[in-house]
């Protein structure tokens, strides 16, 4: 993930959902810290567990991590302004999952400074969550798109991750699809996360074709994994 550029590694610390432990978040912060002075340096690991109470916080910041995930449909409003406060007084980011524009203007009035669309298909429908987002004066919300893995082999998941950059996202958060990997051995996850970063657009190309003109019409996938 570091050597390709992703902003960050999540591990979901949740063993009841057959996840990991918060012993796995220390091992991969030390990997991380392995790069230390390199470039790229390590990256910022979150804790992305069901969080519901205080404690769990205090064990992602122990276990070396950076950020946790909060779901506002779990917690509600008061809790996650409760929680980001908690984890700012650990030196913690809070990254606030929601589902609906209701959800999302919650989390935004409860103090997030960054919100994920979760459990959403389609980049028109994840963004439907956060178009109409009324934002402080003064405050700035990074707002991140969960792309769900398809059921099949295809990698629509790049095509999407460019459509909801295209529509204003800041971020994706990308998970299951990354290990969609084909039969070639340049068709793993580092060659997937290159892809959604390249400059192309749905305005001017497809990653499944070679057709189309403009900037970034010749970036398309299988160009990439080669």
């Amino acid at each position: 993930f570091r050597e390709f550029g992703a902003a960050a590694v999540a591990v979901l610390a949740d063993e009841r959902t057959g996840g990991c432990t918060y012993d796995d978040i220390v091992a991969v912060v030390e990997e991380q810290d392995e790069a230390l002075g390199d470039v790229p340096g390590p990256l910022p690991v979150i804790s992305s567990d069901l969080i519901v109470d205080e404690i769990q916080i205090a064990q992602a910041a122990d276990s070396g991590a950076k950020a946790v995930t909060v779901t506002y449909g779990v917690v509600g409003e008061e809790k996650v302004q409760q929680f980001i406060k908690d984890a700012a007084s650990l030196g913690l980011e809070v990254i606030v999952n929601v589902g609906t524009a209701e959800e999302a203007q919650g989390a935004v009035n409860a103090g997030a400074s960054i919100i994920s669309v979760t459990g959403v298909d389609g980049s028109d429908n994840k963004f439907a969550v956060i178009e109409s987002l009324s934002i402080p004066e003064g405050r700035n919300v990074c707002t991140i798109a969960n792309i769900l893995a398809k059921d099949n082999k295809a990698l629509e998941e790049v095509e999407e991750a460019w459509m909801c950059r295209d529509a204003g996202f800041n971020c994706v958060w990308v998970s299951d699809a990354l290990y969609k990997a084909g039969n070639d051995p340049v068709e793993h996850p580092g060659a997937i996360i290159s892809t959604m970063k390249a400059k192309s657009s749905v305005k001017y190309a497809s990653p499944k074709a070679r057709s189309g003109k403009g900037e970034g019409a010749r970036e398309y996938l299988g160009d990439i994994l080669m």
